[in-house]
């Protein structure tokens, strides 16, 4: 039978935080089952009904009785293991992070993992972890556009006004137009996604026209009101806003907002504001279209109905921007703007001082 096992004690403040690693969802397993052990051991069970009921073996589970006994909680983690020391040391990975983030290489626009190691004289595999590592990506890169709107910040706290704080009884309506919208028709049928292959789609297809797709989102509640044009003159734009006045509830004032796209300053669409005190037409910033939600929305109709699609007809090809707005609507969810002005503001700035601390 072998000798007794000595009572294991644990104290209350040991105990309550023994049953919250117990109970725990996000701890590590190893951890969990060896809180596990402590509490049954102290409970005065044996060493092979504990090893029993946590699926461990009997010598295991007195290697964790004698590891809580001798140093308490901190005996049930894991001790740091001795390794090969460092190949590189700390200067030598400072030089490859100063290589790489100050330095272009002499035949490339960027460095790679292979021509960075090959001028650093490390091995790749190590490289490609110290990138990894310190997060960086020099193969990639993203695109940005600074606006030169002498009233950007006017016009930032407008708008963002507009989305978190709305005045009452009226609505807040963003509007654009999505041009050149592409009847475009595969040449061979499409494939369909099995299983362990995605969807084929040939490269080429056949040009059938193109439609202007006009839209104003309702930041309130999500809905959308689009009208599909051959064109998008000023004309078009006056239909669209006669087309959204029939759709919109009479007796309250309505907000657009809208870019700085020419058809949107004719005299012709002025006057007809004019003529409609209600209607107050506010302007993006020049290179922000990002502040106008419809923008998300067009994102979201081109990816989920038009850039996949094949259509043999601008008129299919409106038909079928019809029905997806008419499902959206169904199940509409407005976006959720979260970003104050002071905070665009601020990245804007921290953007600015990047910018000036690298140029030449």
């Amino acid at each position: 039978m072998g000798r007794p096992n000595k009572a294991l004690t644990i104290g209350e403040a040991d105990r309550l935080q023994l049953q919250a690693l117990v109970r725990s969802r996000s701890m590590p397993h190893s951890l969990v089952r060896r809180a596990r052990i402590v509490l049954l051991s102290g409970a005065g069970q044996s060493n092979r009904e504990v090893a029993r009921r946590c699926g461990v073996s009997a010598p295991a589970v007195s290697h964790w009785r004698r590891r809580y006994a001798e140093r308490g909680l901190a005996g049930l983690h894991d001790e740091l293991r001795p390794g090969r020391p460092r190949t590189h040391d700390d200067k030598k990975v400072a030089e490859l992070i100063k290589l790489v983030v100050q330095r272009k290489p002499e035949h490339a626009t960027h460095w790679s993992v292979r021509s960075a190691a090959a001028v650093a004289r490390i091995p790749k595999s190590t490289v490609g972890r110290y990138f990894t590592l310190f997060g960086l990506q020099p193969h990639r890169s993203k695109s940005f556009k600074l606006s030169t709107d002498p009233f950007f910040v006017e016009k930032v706290r407008d708008i963002v006004g507009l989305y978190l704080n709305p005045p009452d009884k009226a609505l807040v309506l963003c509007v654009d137009e999505k041009s050149q919208v592409q009847a475009l028709e595969r040449t061979q049928p499409v494939l369909p996604m099995g299983l362990g292959y995605i969807e084929g789609v040939t490269h080429d297809y056949y040009r059938h026209g193109t439609t202007t797709l006009f839209a104003a989102l309702d930041t309130l509640d999500g809905k959308v009101i689009t009208l599909c044009k051959p064109r998008h003159r000023h004309q078009e734009f006056l239909a669209f806003l006669n087309h959204l006045d029939r759709s919109v509830p009479t007796g309250v004032d309505i907000h657009l907002i809208a870019d700085n796209y020419g058809t949107h300053k004719h005299p012709k669409v002025k006057a007809w504001l004019a003529r409609r005190p209600r209607y107050h037409l506010h302007y993006t910033p020049t290179y922000a279209s990002w502040l106008n939600q419809v923008e998300r929305w067009f994102g979201l109709i081109t990816q989920q109905a038009i850039r996949r699609g094949s259509f043999r007809s601008v008129g299919e090809l409106v038909r079928k921007i019809d029905a997806y707005v008419a499902s959206y609507n169904l199940h509409r969810r407005p976006f959720v703007w979260t970003a104050t002005a002071d905070s665009i503001l601020a990245k804007l700035q921290r953007l600015c001082k990047l910018i000036n601390g690298t140029s030449h």
